[in-house]
């Protein structure tokens, strides 16, 4: 059993589908006080920690539908919002070299498990930007002064760690703004339509022309999957209050 901790987008089709799986089979466990695989570490560390199980399952959806799976079964998993599990089975950068073993001669995922810090770095720089704009600037001046190869595994650790963490609205949207840039070329509609749209159409509309024009920075950019969440979760809140 395993569920991953970093982004989905690295996995291949098989490891998608098996990781969602795995969570359904994790949460049923949990919810429903069954034995089977109630001892797996996996399953004990995602104890008390329902919310995020859902938050993982929004991300894995919103992969598996950008790959043209159609994803229709729901999570209800709750309680301890906003609580990520303190500990991995293995530590992100673990997770990535773990994936390379498995992949050689393989499918590979929608983003190419990345080879140096700056590769991984460019995959996530628009996931950061979404959070802490001086962020992206700290850890780029970091980056800079690394060699290809050294700081992955606190590279990767500080990345997992930032995209639990909710975007401020007025990021978020500045972050949009500025993948729209990359595929603006590619819409035939005019600039007034864009600028009416909410950011939730407007990452849905990024996200269809990215897929069809095959744009590749933005195809390869972790943003493209887990902003997807908090835009729907700030949705429903706002529902929420309203009801």
């Amino acid at each position: 059993m395993r569920i991953w901790d970093i982004n989905p987008g690295y996995l291949n089709r098989q490891s998608l589908l098996g990781e969602h799986r795995e969570l359904h089979g994790i949460v049923s466990i949990i919810v429903n006080n069954k034995k089977g695989y109630s001892k797996h570490p996996e399953t004990l560390r995602w104890i008390d920690h329902g919310w995020a199980l859902f938050q993982r399952h929004q991300l894995l959806r919103s992969e598996m539908i950008l790959r043209g799976f159609r994803e229709l079964s729901p999570v209800t998993a709750s309680g301890g919002k906003n609580r990520w599990p303190p500990v991995y089975i293995d530590d992100p950068w673990e997770q990535i070299l773990i994936l390379k073993s498995k992949y050689k001669g393989k499918e590979q995922g929608r983003i190419p498990l990345p080879v140096n810090v700056q590769q991984l770095l460019s995959q996530h720089k628009y996931s950061i930007l979404a959070r802490d704009p001086d962020l992206y600037k700290t850890i780029g001046k970091e980056v800079s002064g690394k060699k290809p190869r050294q700081g992955l595994p606190g590279l990767s650790a500080t990345l997992v760690d930032a995209l639990r963490e909710r975007p401020p609205a007025g990021n978020l949207k500045n972050t949009l703004q500025h993948m729209w840039g990359h595929i603006s070329g590619f819409f035939t509609g005019s600039k007034k339509e864009v600028d009416s749209w909410s950011p939730q159409k407007l990452l849905s509309e990024i996200q269809k022309l990215v897929i069809l024009s095959q744009e590749p920075y933005l195809l390869t950019s972790t943003a493209l999957n887990e902003l997807q969440i908090w835009i729907s979760d700030a949705s429903q809140s706002t529902d929420n209050a309203k009801s």
